[in-house]
């Protein structure tokens, strides 16, 4: 089986070869950039990037243009590497659709453990299709269609929907939420969740009314 290719973009050359060493010893095949410029062009002449590694603060293109440069194209994972750990950042990340946030200094163990974790969930292709109230999820593409529409959905917010449809009725609260979708422990707000609840009601449309609100507690999804 072809090792999966990581893009590592970071304007620090020291900071690539020590994310690279990890990712290497891992058996992931690793690109490296030194700014966004050159990473969107990286990206567009591999077209079989599994995840990027982006560091916000960079030269000639900065991690957030680069992000969203990318997501008019692509749905790729997204793991954003920032010296600030600013709650507004933060915020700003999940908006244009980061899948994790990792603020330095960071344990190259723990940043390859959530590089693996967000690749075995992309690529889980042993899961059947699931349709529920004109939703149909295929777990094998990783695309959502609503009455026989594509949707395009981020990483996070497919997770979190399918999240949802596999815990039909059952109210879950925004911890278990998080410890569940995000798969780590996440020292994060409740923010983070709203955010996301209130981008996937919006691309589902008439459907986003299976996501009612707990107040207080959190959400629960209902056909």
């Amino acid at each position: 089986m072809d090792k999966l290719k990581v893009l590592v973009v970071d304007d620090e050359q020291r900071m690539r070869k020590l994310v690279k060493d990890f990712l290497v010893k891992s058996d992931f095949e690793v690109l490296e950039a030194g700014d966004g410029e050159e990473a969107v062009e990286i990206f567009f002449d591999n077209k079989d990037i599994a995840l990027i590694i982006l560091d916000v603060m960079m030269p000639k293109m900065d991690g957030w243009e680069t992000c969203r440069e990318i997501r008019h194209y692509s749905q790729v994972p997204i793991i954003m590497l920032t010296a600030k750990s600013d709650e507004k950042d933060e915020l700003l990340g999940f908006e244009l659709g980061v899948d994790e946030y990792i603020s330095k200094p960071f344990s190259p163990k723990i940043l390859v453990a959530r590089v693996e974790a967000i690749l075995r969930r992309t690529n889980s292709l042993n899961e059947e299709k699931k349709e529920v109230g004109g939703i149909l999820i295929d777990q094998a593409a990783h695309e959502v269609t609503i009455d026989g529409k594509n949707i395009e959905l981020s990483f996070k917010e497919f997770e979190l929907l399918t999240y949802f449809v596999n815990n039909q009725g059952v109210a879950l609260s925004r911890e278990r939420i998080l410890n569940n979708v995000w798969n780590y422990d996440y020292f994060g707000d409740a923010r983070t969740i709203d955010t996301h609840v209130k981008k996937l009601r919006s691309k589902l449309g008439e459907k986003g009314a299976y996501i009612k609100t707990i107040w207080g507690m959190g959400y629960k999804f209902e056909v």
